[in-house]
């Protein structure tokens, strides 16, 4: 068999404006494809089981002629010796855990409502999964997940219970990709769930909602500590807000002068945007605030660029011996609303932005009660700014003296 001619082109000619659109041959297996548009790039072609295969080796002129030989060249050793170049490509092209779990991240980032969530993943990414950060995404297994799992699954088990989905999501993203086959070693049925305990037979501790004629008591601690997370708790207490809701609150959305404080769609776990009237003690804190204010966030952290830690209200709880969740203040609140006042169901949910009635319903309900929830977040003020020992009843009276 005569050889094969190679290096049939110049760099004349490769960067000449005047070559005609098709594949021009440099011998070997390379061409230099031109579009109807004049642009171009390298193609390496080879024949495998009577089949004409073809693999882009990139465009011109980032790939160069000396560059794009090179790759041939390579290219025709790997089909001598019986190996696939596209497949060798692909190894090579692989991620790391890490990479694919960016890659994950940059896709799904902007259909996320929750900073929160954003942070979750940043953290997932950066620290809990250190340990198979580096490693290919096709050589994790089993055991680089239990790796990851483990040591928080019955410790931390809720956190341990959104790394295994988003491990899975991460190696499902490079199965798709073609990086990986087989079964996902992340996977809940059939799998795991053979060899981790389920998450109902662990026996993890839940903190008890804290009572709502509790919380009266818990107010003036909580003003006599000057640290910013008694702030921002007592501020959440105030508002029913979630926690999340009050610890990203930056000042455009409060306006002091109308007391209102406006959540935007993009904060809010329903997509919608939301408007929070401000009892006369909230706007009273967050005058202070407003005076001693150093970043567009109410509540800054350490770095005033930043907000505060998403830990600080249960770090303080903890301080004052308060075996209570954040969240359970939102229960409290509704548990007072229903026990202890005449406003209406509605009402309260509005309060709590639940959504209230079905979709029809919704739809003819066009305003948010602002007025009457303005009503309510004043009583619900009044009841936590009450004296230790004082007496339910009158205090229901003056309640409903102030509605009328």
């Amino acid at each position: 068999m005569a050889p094969r001619t190679l290096h049939k082109l110049s760099d004349t000619t490769v960067r000449s404006d005047k070559l005609k659109p098709g594949r021009h041959s440099d011998g070997g297996g390379l061409y230099l494809a031109v579009s109807p548009t004049s642009t171009k790039s390298w193609v390496f072609m080879w024949v495998r089981d009577g089949k004409r295969r073809e693999m882009g080796l990139g465009p011109y002129p980032t790939i160069g002629l000396a560059k794009a030989r090179k790759l041939a060249a390579d290219c025709r050793d790997a089909v001598a010796h019986g190996r696939d170049p596209i497949s060798e490509r692909d190894r090579q092209e692989e991620p790391t855990f890490g990479e694919a779990a960016e890659a994950v991240y940059a896709s799904m980032n902007a259909s996320w409502r929750s900073e929160r969530q954003r942070e979750q993943w940043r953290r997932f990414m950066s620290v809990e999964t250190a340990p198979i950060r580096d490693k290919r995404v096709s050589a994790i297994s089993t055991d680089d997940v239990l790796k990851v799992l483990t040591p928080l699954w019955q410790a931390k088990p809720e956190t341990a219970s959104r790394m295994r989905v988003r491990l899975e999501a991460v190696l499902n993203y490079a199965k798709a990709k073609g990086w990986r086959s087989g079964e996902n070693p992340a996977m809940w049925r059939g799998h795991l769930k053979n060899i981790l305990p389920a998450r109902s037979r662990i026996g993890q501790r839940h903190h008890a909602a804290i009572p709502y004629d509790k919380i009266p008591a818990l107010m003036p601690r909580l003003r006599k500590d000057s640290s910013i997370g008694a702030r921002l708790l007592e501020l959440t207490i105030l508002t029913a807000a979630r926690s999340g809701e009050a610890r990203l609150s930056t000042w455009p959305e409060i306006d002091l002068e109308r007391e209102i404080w406006v959540i935007p769609a993009s904060r809010m776990k329903s997509g919608r945007e939301h408007r929070v009237p401000l009892p006369r003690r909230a706007v009273e804190l967050l005058r202070e605030l407003h005076e001693l204010r150093t970043s567009e966030f109410v509540f800054p952290g350490l770095r005033p660029a930043k907000p505060v830690s998403d830990t600080v209200m249960q770090r303080l709880l903890k301080r004052l011996g308060e075996d209570v969740t954040v969240h359970g203040f939102r229960s409290a609140f509704r548990d007072w609303c229903g026990e202890e006042t005449s406003f209406p169901r509605e009402v309260a949910e509005q309060a709590l932005a639940h959504a209230v009635g079905d979709a029809v319903e919704r739809a003819y309900r066009r305003g948010d009660a602002l007025e009457k929830r303005r009503a309510l977040m004043e009583a619900w003020s009044t009841y936590l700014s009450q004296p230790a020992g004082s007496n339910v009843a009158t205090l229901r009276r003056r309640l409903a003296a102030e509605r009328t």
